[in-house]
């Protein structure tokens, strides 16, 4: 069976090897520095500014700290872990990879291991010695290089939630109660890395399914909470099979679809995605999955409208507020369906499925509750309104 390896072989160097070591450092140091800007294409240029002081700090930190651990393992690394995890930030923020930084590791560590072994069999060190000292440089690098993997790591999840929060406000810009100015969007559009598009639409959801229903749309497409709902924005919603991944949602999640329109108008197809969400959510329009709100125009309208409506209401159905519930849902019935096809009562018995003669009854007896409201082209006009409100 293999034995499992130290993770830290330096615990059995001793001091007399981080003396020998010590002495080497100032010279190892710059060898590192000249194989690396020999070997790694990237690092292959004058060791100047910020560049330069990073890489030299790293190299001369990492020899002076691997002496500090051999001769105190337990005092640990401390802050100096700060400067492989800044290493790492810096390659993610240069957009490279973290190959080059590496390579840089492993020559360092290779140059090292030469240098040390040189001074360690000078100065009469034993072979078990020497070993154990090569186990250790390289298990320290191996450390030194982890830092700069989880350095890298921050910095790109830093970048990402940068990235989500400008497209979150950008979002919010779009669909926002002020209409942005054209300087104003394009920027915060170049911030959030987003193309604006020639036209978008709006897309309400409840909160909850926010997530899910975004991961169908594609990746340009904008989601945020927003006003207490879930707020996604597509681009270019007519075009082929845009909506298709909406389609397959599935009745169960109500997503309401705001009209198509310029960028700097989202406000327009967002207040009607939300509006249109709200009332199918509450059942005042009879609709699931995914709805339209261009094919829900007069119903937002009015429900939009809702003091109006139900002061026209007070004003004009009055008359049935004696009746009892049948017959005034009845009346009701009758009162639409003789404003819908101008008081044709053979049109109006086929809608509410009973004889002609009991549709002229009705008739005769809605005159009798709303008088000459039926012949007033005004009257019958807030008629249908309240009728339709629900009023």
């Amino acid at each position: 069976m293999t034995n499992s390896l130290d993770p830290e072989p330096w615990r059995g160097l001793s001091s007399r090897v981080a003396d020998l070591i010590e002495a080497e450092i100032a010279e190892t140091t710059g060898e590192i520095l000249e194989t690396i800007a020999r070997e790694v294409p990237e690092y292959a240029r004058p060791l100047e500014g910020s560049f330069g002081r990073g890489l030299h700090t790293g190299v001369a930190e990492a020899l002076s700290q691997f002496v500090a651990v051999i001769r105190d393992p337990d005092a640990g690394r401390g802050p100096g872990r700060e400067v492989y995890l800044q290493l790492g930030r810096g390659e993610h923020q240069q957009g490279r990879t973290l190959d080059s930084l590496q390579s840089a590791y492993r020559i360092g560590a290779r140059v090292a291991w030469r240098r040390f072994a040189a001074a360690g069999s000078g100065a009469g060190l034993p072979a078990d010695s020497l070993s154990l000292l090569a186990e250790s440089i390289f298990a320290y690098i191996d450390e030194l290089s982890a830092d700069s993997v989880d350095g890298y790591a921050e910095a790109q999840s830093e970048l990402e939630d940068q990235a989500r929060r400008r497209r979150r406000e950008l979002t919010r810009l779009l669909v926002g109660a002020e209409r942005p100015a054209p300087a104003e969007l394009a920027a915060a559009a170049r911030a959030a890395r987003w193309t604006l598009p020639p036209r978008l639409a709006a897309i309400a959801c409840a909160e909850a399914d926010l997530d899910a229903v975004a991961r169908r749309l594609p990746p340009e497409s904008l989601a945020a909470v927003v006003d207490g709902a879930g707020c996604l924005l597509l681009a270019d919603p007519e075009g082929p099979g845009r909506l298709d991944p909406l389609r397959r949602v599935g009745p169960e999640v109500i997503l309401a679809l705001g009209p198509a329109v310029a960028p700097a108008a989202g406000a327009e197809s967002w207040s009607l995605a939300r509006g249109l969400l709200e009332a199918v959510a509450a059942g005042r329009i009879e609709a699931r999955g995914l709805v339209r709100a261009d094919e829900h125009l007069a119903g937002l309208l009015l429900l939009g409208g809702a003091p109006l409506t139900t002061r026209i209401a007070e004003r004009r159905l009055s008359a049935f507020d004696s009746l009892t519930p049948g017959s005034r849902e009845r009346m009701r019935a009758t009162a639409l369906a003789h404003v819908r096809h101008n008081g044709n009562a053979v049109a109006m018995a086929a809608e509410l499925h009973v004889h002609p003669q009991t549709a002229r009854y009705r008739i005769a007896k809605l005159r009798e509750l709303l008088g000459d409201q039926l012949d007033d082209p005004d009257a019958r006009f807030e008629l249908e309104i309240a009728l339709r409100a629900g009023g």
